[in-house]
C-alpha cells in the first residue's frame, strides 16, 4: 500500500497541487487573509455582544461607521482574491514585472462580467415588510401611480458595483477568472503579444506598453462574454457562476460527509511528509471562506441562523477545529510527552513541541516523534480530527451552540482565545471539549509508542554499556 500511494497516487496529487493554477489560488488568496482578518473586528464592533453598548452605537452612528470599514474589507474579500490570484499566476510564470498589471486586468475583467445594478432600493424598501395585508397594500398604491412613476420605481439602479458580487457569493468567479487572466496574460507576453520600447525608455513606462496588447485582449474577450450571457442569458457570468458552481460546492463543503473527507485528507497527505494543512486550504478556501462570508451578512443583519441560511462549517471550522493544536489536533500528544511519557525521544520532543503546540504549529511532533509514517500513531491522528469535527458539527446542527459568527481568527491563534473570537464562550468550551477528545484519543496509542521507544532507547544503552566493557 506504502508503494502504491508513494509511486503511483502521490505524485499525481502533488502534480495536482503543484500546478500553476492552485499555486496562484494559494498565494493569491493571502492577500485576501489581512482584509478579512482586519474586517472581521470591524464586524465585532458593528454589532457589539453587549447590547446596551450595541444601542449605543447605533443610536449615536457608530455601528454605520464600522459597518462601511467591514462592508470595504472583508465585504469586498472577492477583489482582492482576484487581483491577488492573477498577480501571482504571472509572478510564478516568472513575468514579475507586468505581474501587477495582469493583476489589474483580471480586476478589469471581473468587474466586465457583471450587470452593474442593484434593485431599486425603495421598491425594495417598500415590499421588504411583513404580511400579506401589507404586500395587498403597497400593490394597491402601486397601481395607483402613473406607469412611468411605476417603471421608475421597479427598475434597478443602473452603472453602480453590486456588493453581493465582490464578497463571498463571487469568490468562485474571482478565482476563476483570475486563474484564467493569468494563464492568457502569461501566454500572450510568452507568444511575443507585447509591444516592446528602446532599452532607453525607462522600466516603469515600458512594462505599461508590454501589457497593453494582452489586457486589451483580455478586456475585449470580457466584453463579449458579458454581452452572450446579457443578451442570450438575460444574465451575467458571476451571477450563472454563483448559481451553478459555488452554491453546490458550498453546500457540498457544509455537510458532515464534506467535513469528513476534510477532516481526513489533512492527515492523510500529513501522514505521507505532504503539507496536507497548506494543500486542503489551498482547496477549501474555496467555497469555506464563502460560508465565513454569508455568515458574517447574517450577523451584521442580526439574522445569523441556520432557518436564515447560515453555514455549519466555515473557514474558521477548518481553521480553529481540525488544525486546532496542529494538524491532527495533537494536543494529546502534548500533555502525554510532557506528563506521562518515559522515553528520552518523547519528553524531548514534548519539551520543543509545547510553546508551538499553543499557536497550532506542530512540525516538531509530525517530523521529531515521528507521526509521518508512524503505523502506531496513525489511527488516532486520522481519528482525532474526525470526532471534533463529529462534536463540532453535532453541537451547531442540534442548535446546542449558533452558527459561527464569521469571525476570522488567525489560524495561529492560541486554543480557547480563537473559540471566543469565532463564536463566543460556547466555542471556546468546545474547544476545550476537543482538546479532551484528543488527550483521551492519543492517550493509548501514545503509552504503546513510547513503550516502544523505552525498549529501543534501554537496550541501545545496553550495547553501549557493553561496548565500554
Amino acid at each position: 500500500m506504502n508503494k502504491f500511494i508513494n509511486e503511483k497516487l502521490l505524485p499525481q496529487i502533488m502534480r495536482f497541487v503543484n500546478t500553476k493554477a492552485i499555486t496562484a489560488l494559494k498565494n493569491g488568496m493571502l492577500y485576501a487573509m489581512p482584509f478579512i482578518m482586519i474586517g472581521s473586528i470591524f464586524l465585532i464592533l458593528a454589532n457589539f455582544p453587549i447590547p446596551s453598548v450595541a444601542a449605543w452605537m447605533t443610536d449615536n452612528g457608530w455601528a454605520a461607521i464600522f459597518s462601511q470599514a467591514y462592508s470595504m474589507s472583508f465585504g469586498i474579500l472577492a477583489i482582492w482574491a482576484v487581483v491577488g490570484i492573477g498577480y501571482c499566476y504571472v509572478n510564478e510564470e516568472g513575468l514579475h514585472q507586468v505581474a501587477l498589471p495582469a493583476g489589474l486586468t483580471a480586476l478589469a475583467a471581473f468587474f466586465i462580467v457583471q450587470t452593474l445594478s442593484v434593485a431599486n432600493p425603495i421598491a425594495s424598501a417598500l415590499t421588504g415588510g411583513t404580511g400579506t395585508m401589507r404586500a395587498a397594500a403597497v400593490s394597491a398604491a402601486f397601481k395607483k401611480l402613473p406607469g412611468a412613476m411605476q417603471t421608475l420605481l421597479n427598475s434597478p439602479v443602473t452603472g453602480v458595483l453590486n456588493l453581493s458580487w465582490q464578497g463571498g457569493q463571487g469568490m468562485i468567479a474571482a478565482i476563476l477568472i483570475g486563474c484564467f487572466t493569468g494563464w492568457g496574460y502569461s501566454a500572450m507576453i510568452k507568444a511575443g503579444w507585447k509591444i516592446t520600447l528602446p532599452e532607453q525608455v525607462p522600466s516603469n513606462v515600458a512594462n505599461q506598453f508590454t501589457s497593453m496588447i494582452p489586457s486589451a485582449v483580455i478586456i475585449f474577450a470580457a466584453t463579449v462574454i458579458y454581452a452572450l450571457f446579457n443578451k442570450i442569458g438575460h444574465t451575467d457570468l458571476v451571477e450563472a457562476i454563483y448559481y451553478t458552481l459555488e452554491q453546490p460546492l458550498q453546500h457540498l463543503g457544509d455537510s458532515y460527509a464534506g467535513i469528513l473527507v476534510i477532516s481526513l485528507l489533512v492527515p492523510f497527505f500529513w501522514f505521507f511528509g505532504v503539507h496536507g494543512g497548506l494543500i486542503m486550504g489551498a482547496i477549501t478556501g474555496a467555497f469555506l471562506i464563502p460560508n465565513t462570508a454569508d455568515n458574517a451578512s447574517l450577523f451584521k443583519a442580526g439574522k445569523l441562523s441556520l432557518d436564515n441560511g447560515a453555514h455549519i462549517v466555515t473557514n474558521e471550522f477548518y481553521n480553529n477545529f481540525i488544525n486546532l493544536s496542529g494538524s491532527g489536533i495533537t494536543f494529546g500528544l502534548i500533555i502525554f510527552t510532557l506528563f506521562i511519557a518515559h522515553s528520552q525521544q518523547m519528553r524531548s520532543i514534548g519539551k520543543v513541541e509545547l510553546v508551538p503546540g499553543l499557536f497550532n504549529i506542530n512540525e516538531p511532533f509530525l517530523f521529531g516523534l515521528p507521526l509521518v509514517m508512524n503505523p502506531i500513531l496513525a489511527i488516532p491522528f486520522f481519528l482525532v480530527p474526525v470526532a471534533v469535527s463529529t462534536t463540532v458539527y453535532a453541537a451547531i446542527a442540534l442548535h446546542i451552540v449558533p452558527p459561527m459568527t464569521g469571525f476570522a481568527a488567525p489560524w495561529t491563534t492560541p486554543p480557547v482565545i480563537s473559540g471566543f473570537l469565532i463564536g463566543g464562550w460556547k466555542y471556546a468550551v468546545l474547544q476545550v471539549i476537543a482538546l479532551v477528545e484528543s488527550t483521551l484519543i492519543y492517550l493509548p496509542f501514545a503509552r504503546r509508542y513510547d513503550n516502544e521507544l523505552l525498549k529501543q532507547e534501554e537496550a541501545k544503552e545496553k550495547e553501549l554499556q557493553a561496548g565500554r566493557a
